[in-house]
């Protein structure tokens, strides 16, 4: 059975999916743009995108009844791998040991130009 996940405190899916689904004891939060859910703008820096994706996966986990210290594996995908050093500053201060596994991947290009988007998945206690 498939729980769909919505928070007013995360920004609104844009296309046909959720911004999270519960299956089994696992929380899959789908890739999280850069955008403020009050204002719906996006912040034009790397560090401060990041730092808005992550909220927003925060929001998201938060309503599905977990904290970010649940995130057991995150994809980021990056517009430009040069800003690896900045997006993991930013990263670090949202994780502790031990930190989630992870992939980073230079794309082409993201959603509404995004510079960065991150996704996560999360254990259920």
């Amino acid at each position: 059975m498939i729980k769909n996940i919505n928070t007013e405190n995360a920004p609104k899916a844009i296309g046909p999916y959720s911004q999270a689904v519960i299956s089994g004891n696992m929380v899959y939060v789908s890739g999280q743009l850069p955008i403020d859910p009050k204002t719906s703008e996006m912040p034009s820096d790397i560090k401060s995108q990041t730092k808005q994706s992550l909220e927003n996966i925060k929001a998201i986990l938060k309503e599905a009844g977990v904290d970010m210290s649940a995130v057991v594996r995150c994809g980021i995908f990056v517009k430009d791998m040069n800003d690896f050093v900045s997006v993991n500053e930013v990263y670090g201060t949202f994780f502790s040991e031990p930190f989630p596994s992870r992939a980073t991947v230079e794309v082409a290009r993201l959603p509404k130009d995004a510079l960065v988007e991150i996704d996560a998945i999360a254990q259920l206690s």
